[in-house]
């Protein structure tokens, strides 16, 4: 299936009743236990893509090209659309974060985020004219090219320290007016502040199960106003959790319970055989 019948996949979804779960994959093995399980679409996570190259998250250390690569293995080894994070859009200017999109568009995603977060820790959020402006390039650029698209802007105050609801939904909502498709405010505090951001916004939003939203079922989040629920790097850290606490009790106790519970080879082997479309 080409970019554009996923692309148009991915929008049915946002476009269907109800929310809908999308798990995020850092490899091509778990997108394919993902897909097995019955998820519709799937998206890319940045942190899970720096943990897996043994980097550190978060401080520009994974570049474009290995962001890109991440999600064309995902992309080849599912039948689903697949968005990615592409972090800040691996560029601070305009002209830079358009590209970024073109490019992902052209590997065949179906869709990618962009962040108003910057590299730099001592000024952590764009201004707000830049950040708006580098939404509006790249929505601007994908809708004169051929192939659809959908473009999710993220308003990262709560993850930088700037607790600020207002100033996140007058970003959202200058991020929709310059032609996002989805919006994504991560580390909202609770179910309150859900329901503020959907209710600013019409474009469909996505909600990070983490933090204390953890707690929240699909079913309260969706009536919270969300249409797109993510895990961002959840299950890649759980994974990575379990590698840790095996070692240690190996490396410290000399036991191996961690073993009861492993799923055997056929059943790995099944999900990883999986016919392609």
């Amino acid at each position: 299936m080409n970019q554009l019948d996923m692309a148009a996949r991915f929008r049915a979804l946002h476009e269907a009743e109800g929310a809908f779960v999308i798990p995020n994959p850092w490899d091509a093995g778990s997108a394919k236990i993902m897909e097995g399980c019955g998820f519709k679409a799937l998206a890319t996570t940045s942190a899970g893509v720096a943990y897996g190259l043994g980097r550190v998250d978060g401080r520009a250390m994974v570049s474009r090209a290995e962001a890109l690569a991440n999600a064309r293995q995902i992309i080849e080894a599912t039948t689903l659309p697949v968005s990615a994070d592409l972090e800040n859009g691996f560029a601070d200017d305009p002209e830079g974060v358009a590209e970024t999109m073109v490019m992902a568009r052209d590997i065949g995603l179906a869709g990618a985020s962009v962040e108003d977060a910057t590299p730099d820790p001592a000024e952590p959020i764009y201004g707000f004219n830049i950040a708006v402006a580098r939404v509006a390039a790249a929505a601007e650029t994908l809708a004169k090219t051929s192939g659809d698209f959908l473009l999710t802007a993220r308003a990262e105050n709560f993850l930088h320290g700037r607790p600020d609801l207002d100033d996140t939904i007058r970003r959202l909502q200058a991020y929709e007016a310059a032609g996002a498709d989805v919006l994504y405010a991560p580390g909202l505090p609770n179910l309150e502040a859900v329901e503020r951001v959907c209710a600013s916004v019409s474009k469909p939003v996505n909600v990070i199960l983490a933090g204390p939203l953890r707690h929240h079922s699909v079913a309260e989040l969706a009536a919270a106003g969300a249409k797109r629920i993510s895990i961002g790097s959840g299950l890649a850290r759980a994974t990575l959790g379990l590698a840790l606490r095996a070692s240690r009790e190996m490396a410290d106790g000399g036991t191996f319970s961690w073993l009861e519970g492993t799923p055997g080879f056929d059943v790995l082997n099944a999900f990883m055989d999986r016919p392609e479309d």
